[in-house]
């Protein structure tokens, strides 16, 4: 799925535009344009961009970063 996802993002000759009247409808329309994806679709889609990400940097990942980081982390309320 990941390959194809790729290929669509290659061959893609369109660019859509949401013009929304404010911050908070853009929010909803991010909201509603990632739930009416599938979950493999949203992840497929987290992939892609950290690979994207992996090039432009020029960072090179193996096999480890093939998985999303799990990070904890400790804050101190005061």
């Amino acid at each position: 799925m990941m390959q194809t996802l790729l290929n669509q993002c290659l061959q893609m000759n369109k660019i859509w535009i949401h013009k929304a009247e404010s911050f908070k409808d853009a929010e909803l329309f991010d909201k509603n344009y990632y739930l009416s994806m599938s979950a493999s679709e949203r992840l497929d889609t987290v992939q892609f961009l950290r690979d994207q990400f992996f090039k432009i940097k020029g960072l090179k990942h193996g096999k480890s970063r093939k998985r999303l980081r799990r990070v904890l982390t400790i804050t101190q309320q005061t």
